[in-house]
This record gives structure tokens, C-alpha cells and sequence, in this order.
């Protein structure tokens, strides 16, 4: 049990450092428009994270899919002793197993055939959402200049959503650290300084979002030249295109089509919050923003815990598969260290929120109808951080597992959940049948995923 605390901190601690700065970029930007501009321009930045989110959550595969296969792939050359058993080449770097390498190379071409898709629909794709999402003029015209500067940073957050990945199933959560914290301090730096002390305004906030991603590219490809030898991984065309040949691809692309539904239901819940939020008028869609960033702040730090559970279970999957010494009672003592340190998390954050949520929230805008308006759903800011935890910890074992099935009917039933309590509460929870509903989709996951857990 010591040796699985041990590894679950070590692959914890730097997602936990890297995450801590992500939800900063958030407040920061909320922060920024929140005081530069009234209710309808902090709405508009919602609805406009929130068509990234529409959009990018369909590709949500390149790092979930790419995480699990990658760690069962390295579980499975380091039982076999792949490459003679060794860690690191003559060069101190580190020895990258054949299979890692050929799944790297699948993600990479998959994240850039997916940028060719977005920036052939965008256009299409902003129209028909803002046409559905009912928001005044001013937020709409704030969303659509926000959406078509930040489109062309596609390149940069999909290839890192598939390098992410690979660096987690590779049992390295320091590389990722080091590339989100790059990210996001320049997001934040550059989002305030363009936002406020350039002609830009608003639109310095997308500029900012921009530029940080393009960085950590740079910061990423970087650590793979040094670190993985990236040129022995990519030189080798021969190699680059049997990788890409149907029999080679099949078990990632079955992978991914599950976790594509299980995306779409992502969708339907956060994307379905917002725009259920929007109907209400500008201020209740700023409110259900700013309370959804303290909804998700405390995740990034459980989180930690879920890609050490992507990467560890990955690894015993892949040990398991190759040479039969991996046993059950093994793999469930990494689960429940995984889930002590993540109820851990979540009692935590129940109890800030109980005692400064309604300062957090000052902070955040000074719109006193906001600030009011937030006031009647401090209860389920406090509920969510317990159940949440459950919801994500799960979802990392089930990632290592590579079990993309049940992953998929997992959030299947948790968008169903989501859609009938709001459609029961609606007419006489206002709303309030938002928030339910949202926490009716937790509870549906954490149901379901402890019910389907077989080891």
C-alpha cells in the first residue's frame, strides 16, 4: 500500500501543480471581462468558451484514448522487456517502447487531420449554435469575435490534447506540468495585458488564449526532442505509415468511437447547462458561469489523482496482458488508494466552499445583481465537490482500463439523468432545476461506473 501511495503522488503532485493554474486562466478571463465590461459581455465570453467546449469535446479521445492505450502499451513493454529491459538509450533519454511510439504517431496524425475538420466547419458551426442558443445581440457579437480569433490556436490545443496523453500513459506527469503551467501563465499574463492596456479590449482575452497554446506546442515539442528522442520517433516514414494502416489503428479507433458518444454526452450536460442558463436573461447566464468555474475548480486538483489512476491502472492492464502476475487484489488496492485521496479532495473543497464560496464569488464581478442573484445556489456549490470527486476518479480507472464501453453508457445514462430531472423541475424549480439536473448526472455516473467495476 505504501509503494501505491508512493507512485499515485509522484504521478499526482505535478498535474495537481500544472492544474492549480487552470482554473486561475478562467477567473482571470471571467475577472477581466467581469470588470471591463457589464452582465451581457461576461455572458458572451460564457457562450464563447462554451463553443470551444462544444467543439473540442468531440476530440476529448486524442488525450483520454491516447492515455490508456499508451500505459497499457508501456505496462506491457516493460514486462516483456522490451528493447532488453532498459529505461534509457545511450543518450540518457528516455527508451520509448515500440508500441508507445506507433501510438504517438496515430494520435499525432489524428489531432492534425481533426484541426483540417474544425477550420472547415467553424463557420457553419458558430452559426448554427448561436441560432439555437437564445442570448441577446451584445453577448452574441462578444461570442463570435471571441470564437474566430481563438479558432486558429486548433492546431496547437489538439496536438496537445494527444501529447498530454501519451506523456501521462508514459508515467510522465512532469512533462505535461510543465507544459500547462507554460500555457496558462502566458494565457493569463497575455489575456490581462492585451485585454487591458492595448486598443483590443475583450477581444485581447482570445488573442491571449492564442498565443499561450502555441507555446506550450513549442514547450512540448521540445521535451519530446530531448527527453524521447522525437526525431528517431517521427524520421522514420517507413514506419510512420505502417502505423497508420487499418490493422494497426482498428483498436484505437474503437476506442475512440466510444469515447466520441461519450463526448456528444458530455455535450448534452455542460453545453446544455449553459445554453439552459442563457434562457433565464444575461444575468442568470453570467451567474450559472461563474458558479460552473467553482463547480470545476476543485476538479482539477482530483483530477491529479484520475491521470495518476489513467496512468497506473493503464500500466497493471498491460502487465496483466502480457505475463499473468498482475492480480486483482492488486489492481483494487490501486483503486482504493485512488479514491482515499480523492474523497480526501473533495471533503476539502466542501468545506472552503462552505465557509468563503460567497467571497470566492465577490471576487469574481462586482455586478451587484450578480453578485445577488449568485446568493440562492450557494447550497449546491457546496454539494458538488463529494460527488464530483467519485464521478472523475472512476472515470480515470476506467480510462487506464481502456474500458471505452463502459466509459460510453456511463455517460449515456448520465446525459438521460441530466435531461429528465430537468424536464420534471423546470416548471416549478426555475432555476434551480438546472443545478438538479446537473447534479443528477453525477450521481448517475458514480451509480453506474461502481456497479460495472468487475476486479
Amino acid at each position: 500500500m505504501k509503494t501505491t501511495n508512493r507512485e499515485i503522488l509522484r504521478l499526482a503532485i505535478p498535474s495537481i501543480l500544472a492544474n492549480i493554474t487552470i482554473p486561475l486562466v478562467g477567473l482571470v478571463d471571467t475577472a477581466v471581462v467581469g470588470h471591463l465590461g457589464d452582465a451581457a459581455v461576461i455572458g458572451g465570453i460564457a457562450i464563447g468558451t462554451m463553443l470551444f467546449d462544444l467543439l473540442y469535446w468531440n476530440f476529448g479521445f486524442l488525450r483520454v484514448g491516447t492515455s490508456g492505450l499508451t500505459a497499457q502499451a508501456y505496462g506491457k513493454g516493460r514486462r516483456t522487456k522490451d528493447e532488453g529491459g532498459r529505461t534509457k538509450d545511450e543518450g540518457g533519454r528516455t527508451r520509448v517502447p515500440a508500441e508507445c511510439q506507433k501510438i504517438l504517431t496515430q494520435s499525432m496524425t489524428l489531432a492534425l487531420m481533426a484541426t483540417l475538420f474544425v477550420w472547415l466547419i467553424q463557420w457553419f458551426f458558430v452559426t448554427a449554435v448561436l441560432a439555437i442558443v437564445p442570448c441577446s445581440s451584445e453577448a452574441s457579437l462578444v461570442a463570435r469575435e471571441y470564437f474566430f480569433i481563438r479558432i486558429w490556436a486548433a492546431p496547437a490545443t489538439l496536438s496537445l490534447f494527444a501529447l498530454k496523453g501519451w506523456f501521462i500513459g508514459m508515467q510522465d506527469t512532469k512533462s505535461p506540468m510543465a507544459v500547462d503551467i507554460l500555457v496558462n501563465v502566458v494565457n493569463m499574463a497575455a489575456s490581462y495585458g492585451l485585454a487591458v492596456y492595448t486598443p483590443l479590449g475583450i477581444a485581447g482575452v482570445a488573442w491571449g488564449t492564442l498565443l499561450a497554446q502555441y507555446s506550450g506546442l513549442v514547450l512540448a515539442g521540445v521535451i519530446l526532442l530531448i527527453r524521447y528522442n522525437s526525431m528517431r520517433l517521427f524520421r522514420d516514414l517507413e514506419a510512420w505509415k505502417a502505423a497508420m494502416r487499418w490493422t494497426e489503428i482498428k483498436r484505437m479507433m474503437a476506442l475512440n468511437g466510444n469515447l466520441f458518444v461519450r463526448s456528444l454526452c458530455f455535450m448534452v450536460v455542460y453545453v446544455g447547462f449553459t445554453s439552459l442558463a442563457s434562457r433565464y436573461g444575461d444575468t442568470e447566464l453570467a451567474v450559472s458561469s461563474i458558479l460552473m468555474k467553482f463547480f470545476m475548480f476543485f476538479s482539477f486538483f482530483v483530477d491529479g489523482f484520475a491521470y495518476a489512476g489513467e496512468a497506473l491502472v493503464g500500466k497493471a492492464f498491460g502487465e496483466v496482458q502480457s505475463d499473468k502476475v498482475q492480480s486483482t487484489k492488486e489492481i483494487n488496492a490501486i483503486v482504493k488508494s485512488l479514491f482515499r485521496w480523492s474523497l480526501g479532495v473533495g471533503l476539502f473543497f466542501t468545506a472552503v466552499y462552505a465557509l468563503w464560496g460567497e467571497g470566492f464569488i465577490q471576487m469574481m464581478t462586482s455586478d451587484k445583481e450578480v453578485l445577488e442573484a449568485s446568493r440562492r445556489y450557494m447550497g449546491w456549490l457546496i454539494a458538488m465537490p463529494i460527488v464530483s470527486a467519485l464521478a472523475f476518479m472512476w472515470d480515470g480507472v476506467y480510462v487506464g482500463a481502456t474500458a471505452g464501453k463502459q466509459i460510453r453508457d456511463a455517460m449515456i445514462w448520465a446525459a438521460v439523468a441530466f435531461v429528465a430531472v430537468y424536464v420534471v423541475t423546470y416548471s416549478w424549480g426555475g432555476v434551480q432545476a438546472l443545478y438538479m439536473a446537473y447534479f443528477a448526472h453525477l450521481i448517475a455516473r458514480v451509480v453506474y461506473l461502481t456497479k460495472e467495476w468487475k476486479y
